[in-house]
């Protein structure tokens, strides 16, 4: 909006005033502009884009949208990252970075229409996203804490060398000087246990 530029260029005007001194013997308004117009670019560098991105990636934007143009009309084809790291004498790494920062410049509403192919609309939303499976399991691991804490610690120990280390019930019995038949029915109380305790919890 013109009025926001107006304001951002009396910050401008304010700030060259309060710093204007008349010994220099420089004319106000030689001082005052580059303040002025400082001030309205700035503006436009913070508010333009649609994520804020560090002042040297918006930079490097616009030198590799240059280099890009430049490159492909004299190759006839989309320069490799490669090339366009030569061309600007940056890193691989860093032409790739200031590539993805582009991205950040327009951002596109949820709410847009894309065209599918039985050419209906449906909203950009409904491709994006998807149901986490492990999100289901928080529940289960924060109601699962207290009691597995409540076993002792030789179940503990069990319950973590079978489902941590996963080691088999024949490995577990050779550490605890066991049979594995043992592990077996100490395994199947443990479980029953914490099913219990579960269903309590629920």
């Amino acid at each position: 909006e013109m009025e926001d530029i107006v304001q951002v260029g009396m910050i401008g005007l304010i700030k060259a005033i309060d710093r204007f001194e008349i010994s220099r013997e420089v004319e106000f308004t030689s001082f005052a502009v580059p303040y002025i117009v400082g001030e309205i670019k700035r503006f436009f560098r913070d508010t333009s884009w649609a994520v804020h991105v560090p002042r040297r990636l918006q930079e490097a934007r616009v030198h590799l949208a240059q280099a890009t143009e430049e490159l492909r009309s004299r190759m006839g084809r989309t320069p490799s990252t490669r090339e366009l790291a030569e061309l600007m004498s940056l890193s691989e790494a860093e032409v790739v970075e200031a590539r993805v920062a582009s991205n950040g410049y327009r951002a596109a509403s949820l709410d847009a229409a894309l065209s599918t192919s039985d050419d209906s609309e449906t909203p950009l939303a409904d491709f994006i996203g998807f149901d986490d499976a492990a999100l289901a399991l928080v529940e289960d691991f924060h109601a699962l804490a207290p009691v597995i804490a409540a076993l002792d610690e030789r179940d503990r120990q069990i319950i973590h060398m079978r489902f941590v280390e996963e080691l088999t019930q024949a490995q577990i019995g050779e550490r605890l000087g066991v049979s594995q038949m043992h592990v077996s029915r100490l395994l199947s109380r443990c479980l029953s246990r914490l099913r219990e305790g579960m269903l309590t919890e629920s």
